[in-house]
């Protein structure tokens, strides 16, 4: 019983509150390379995954006490706040960025088709992965494989070994539900 309740992550929690680096230290092995694969996915650099996973624990072991159970797991909580500070980060990119054009003058192509600034269409994906990672794994996959890997749907299929009609369903159902969480 003892055993269960030190894996038991809000149980560490509470502890950490209370100042327990054991308690810190069994949660951030627990929960270190969830954190750090994220911030990975968004950042695409591995020294700003590598800072940004170091300001997120720091942030846990100084505020656990603002972690709510009723507002969702302790994995949401530490996605959520990860993938805040990550665009924290890249807004933070964003304004050192010294650009030759006026902040007023969109970017545009040759042919005069307006081009968005890499800083908002990276915002724009951070906000899509974070919605992703509300989705049930097996939806999540097959939107992962099909929209950043580029596989067809019969790829998918192949890959995970699942009959075409259910990646298709899941496939559907995903980006649905995607939709909900994006508004539209």
């Amino acid at each position: 019983m003892a055993a269960n309740l030190l894996d038991n992550p809000i149980a560490l929690l509470q502890q950490i509150v209370s100042g327990d680096g054991e308690a810190f230290s069994r949660f951030y092995d627990r929960y270190a390379s969830l954190v750090f694969t994220f911030a990975l996915r968004l950042l695409g650099s591995r020294a700003d995954a590598e800072d940004l996973l170091q300001e997120v624990f720091l942030r846990v072991w100084r505020q656990a006490q603002s972690y709510n159970p009723e507002r969702g797991s302790p994995e949401a909580w530490l996605i959520t706040m990860t993938r805040s500070r990550a665009i924290d980060r890249v807004r933070s990119i964003r304004s050192r960025d010294l650009s030759p054009l006026s902040p007023d003058e969109p970017a545009r192509l040759e042919g005069g088709t307006q081009v968005a600034p890499p800083t908002q269409a990276l915002e724009a994906k951070l906000t899509v992965q974070g919605a992703l990672t509300k989705l049930p794994e097996a939806q999540r996959t097959v939107l992962e494989l099909a929209y950043f890997d580029g596989l067809t749907q019969s790829e998918i299929a192949a890959r995970l070994r699942e009959p075409l009609g259910t990646v298709k369903t899941r496939m559907r159902t995903g980006l649905e539900r995607l939709r909900g969480f994006l508004g539209a």
